[in-house]
């Protein structure tokens, strides 16, 4: 029988690192995909209590900062705005 470990975090840290290197993607690291999931799970769902759940945060409005949702709204929102 194989005894199989999971790899570790530094590990897999540097594996992102050789993937962003080739494929011309700078700081890429284990968060990216975290964070990258986080946005797009809130886009096409827009459950914010699901997504602190996910990413076991304390409170929904870390989540949503966390993947910088408030900021590309406030954006959004700014962009459009007329007096």
């Amino acid at each position: 029988m194989i005894d199989v470990q999971p790899i570790s975090k530094i590990q897999a840290y540097r594996q992102l690192q050789k993937a962003g290197d080739f494929a011309n993607v700078e700081s890429i690291g284990t968060h990216t995909m975290r964070k990258t999931f986080g946005y797009w799970f809130y886009k096409q769902t827009k459950d914010v209590a699901m997504l602190q759940e996910i990413l076991n945060h304390s409170t929904p409005h870390i989540p949503l900062k966390y993947i910088g949702i408030n900021k590309e709204e406030k954006d959004n929102i700014l962009d459009t705005f007329q007096i």
